[in-house]
């Protein structure tokens, strides 16, 4: 059984959330402002975190980046209701791996707590990540590594990289992956973004990132 962080100050919303993700066979302790999660999370460890950003006390922002600076490693989503570019962007520098915007379907949040849940992929656990055979992601430098020998990526396609690491086995749609690469000053291009999985592909192989009709792209790494 997996246990979970929810810091969620809309009473309705935690209690839904709660109930849900316990129904699914999941433990969550659920707080309502910063300072709480705060203390909960010096109190015990946790398998994951679902943390809204705007809450009394510490914010989801902060308090996410305070506690990867003390060690915590458990995955994170943010649960929120900002839109820009800039916000998530913001977001993923202090440590969190997804988000999900509100509204949204109690069906597609236990999607993406059971994905990051399978995937083992912990701050700090590993600084290296197995993608094929011979081939690797380094956690911490954001390059590839080849037979042991580290190769450099250009800032979006190391961007994207991190990104297909962190959502192994998901369909990414073009609109997900648009707002994760570009900056909110930026012109999204479907083009540049062909180019980027080209030169991914290059380096991982072909097989590494699946095209899917009309839906996105899907990572997968060799087994």
């Amino acid at each position: 059984m997996s246990k979970i962080l929810l810091l969620e100050d809309d009473t309705n919303l935690n209690e839904t959330v709660t109930e849900f993700l316990e129904n699914k066979g999941h433990k969550v302790v659920s707080v309502f402002d910063g300072y709480e999660a705060q203390e909960k999370l010096y109190e015990s460890k946790y398998d994951l975190l679902l943390l809204d950003i705007n809450v009394p006390g510490i914010n989801g922002l902060e308090l996410l980046k305070e506690s990867r600076g003390e060690g915590v490693v458990a995955p994170a989503i943010y649960i929120t209701s900002m839109d820009s570019v800039d916000d998530l962007e913001r977001g993923f520098e202090s440590g969190c791996d997804d988000y999900i915007r509100k509204p949204f379907a109690l069906k597609e949040l236990l999607i993406r707590v059971e994905t990051l849940l399978k995937r083992g992929f912990y701050h700090g656990s590993k600084e290296l990540l197995p993608i094929a055979e011979n081939i690797e992601y380094d956690i911490k430098t954001g390059e590839v590594v080849i037979d042991g020998e580290h190769l450099a990526l250009g800032n979006k396609e190391s961007k994207l990289l991190k990104l297909f690491m962190t959502t192994e086995g998901e369909v990414l749609s073009h609109e997900r992956i648009y707002e994760y690469l570009w900056n909110y000053d930026e012109e999204p291009s479907d083009s540049a973004l062909r180019t980027y999985i080209k030169n991914l592909r290059k380096l991982i192989g072909k097989e590494r990132i699946v095209s899917i009709k009309k839906q996105g792209y899907k990572f997968v790494t060799e087994k």
